[in-house]
């Protein structure tokens, strides 16, 4: 079998409109996997249950994701990235088409946890696939434009998701989302020569978990996976209870609370490529503990229950925090691949990252008992604190 051609030694560069078409089923699968949270009360009316119950459709689908991504990302080292994320993408397509047909919270709940598990190999691949193409120097720029697809979807779903299920319902949203997601598979076909013909999949020959603890025998690499833990707790732990906040203290209808949020994709739709060519020009060590830093700020801002402009601001900062630093934290972690471990190295990134997500929002659940003033506070300075370790940390990274 070819040895895998990874542009840090070889490969074809792909183009921007490629690293577009490939990052957009990120896009479609976190558009749906954000996009039921507003949902929630009419689901429970619509079931008859309470919203408690209907709620679990949310972490099981992330923990299905984050669990298996530990098990698709090296697949694709194995069979290649192209039967990864098209196998994957198919499994989605159809488990969201056939929850617009569920009668019962069982049905419903189950299939979001298919959902979660199908396309939990499509995000670490692409972050693979960008490493095979892009020299380690150049990948913060398409890394930029992946993670802004998946800002976008996580903002759009929770924002125009609601908007869209007020105009045609439910059911057919999961339908408009199913078929999209087949026009982003379709294209991947269609481009197939183009976008992965000349990048073959590597035979490593060891388990998993072998490569898994070779990957993390190094400081660099247990200090790096340690902040995309910690950033991912932090964005998600904030971002899952914005809706929450606005409707507290600004009293927001879903509607509203949707259009505060639209602003958290901004950023890296618009300014995704930009900023991730900014991390490879200046160094990722400047850029990973200003973004840090920002979100701190961010939150800390937001305790003080500014305008309602200035917090819808505010929330685009957020965004901007996230935009400039998990494309850079997701680029060191590519130069851990070796062996042609690329989806190995990704996998363990989704997996940190997932879990940090399930972890925020729990923290953030059990910490806002003391109050929701007093746990923004105490994420913002959490977030300042780790910016300084980060500044630290990172000081020897280009």
């Amino acid at each position: 079998m070819k040895a895998a051609l990874v542009n840090s030694g070889g490969g074809v560069r792909a183009t921007k409109g490629e690293v577009v078409v490939v990052s957009l089923a990120t896009f479609i699968v976190f558009f749906q996997g954000l996009m039921v949270a507003p949902l929630l009360p009419e689901l429970s009316r619509f079931f008859g249950c309470s919203v408690r119950e209907i709620s679990f459709i949310e972490p099981v689908y992330l923990l299905g994701y984050g669990l298996f991504t530990l098990v698709y990302a090296p697949l694709s080292d194995r069979y290649g990235r192209y039967r990864v994320i098209v196998s994957s993408l198919i499994l989605f397509i159809i488990f969201t088409a056939c929850t617009a047909f569920v009668s019962t919270t069982q049905q419903m709940i189950l299939l979001r946890l298919l959902a979660g598990i199908s396309s939990a190999g499509i995000a670490p691949t692409t972050i693979s696939w960008i490493s095979d193409r892009f020299p380690y120097k150049e990948r913060g720029y398409a890394l930029g434009i992946f993670f802004g697809c998946m800002a976008g979807g996580t903002a759009f779903g929770s924002s125009t998701g609601a908007l869209l299920a007020e105009m045609m319902g439910w059911r057919a949203l999961f339908i408009v989302v199913a078929f999209a997601g087949g026009v982003v598979l379709l294209l991947n076909v269609a481009l197939r020569r183009r976008l992965f013909g000349d990048v073959a999949a590597a035979q490593s020959g060891k388990p998993i978990f072998t490569v898994f603890r070779e990957i993390l025998s190094t400081p660099r690499a247990k200090g790096t996976y340690f902040f995309v833990f910690e950033n991912g707790l932090f964005h998600s732990g904030v971002f899952a209870w914005l809706g929450v906040y606005f409707n507290t203290f600004y009293r927001l209808n879903e509607r509203g609370i949707g259009l505060a949020l639209i602003g958290y994709g901004i950023p890296g739709l618009a300014l995704g490529s930009r900023l991730g060519r900014m991390a490879d020009r200046i160094g990722r060590k400047k850029v990973i503990p200003l973004g840090i830093l920002l979100g701190g700020a961010a939150v800390l801002f937001l305790s003080l229950v500014p305008s309602l402009f200035v917090a819808c601001v505010l929330v685009t900062v957020l965004s901007l925090s996230f935009d400039l630093t998990h494309p850079s934290l997701a680029t060191i972690v590519t130069s851990f691949n070796k062996n042609n471990a690329g989806g190995s190295t990704t996998g363990l990134f989704a997996f940190f990252l997932f879990a940090g997500y399930g972890l925020g929002s729990l923290l953030f659940s059990l910490l806002v008992s003391i109050g929701f003033i007093g746990t923004l506070r105490i994420f913002g300075v959490m977030a300042i604190v780790v910016s300084l370790a980060a500044r630290a940390f990172f000081r020897n990274e280009h």
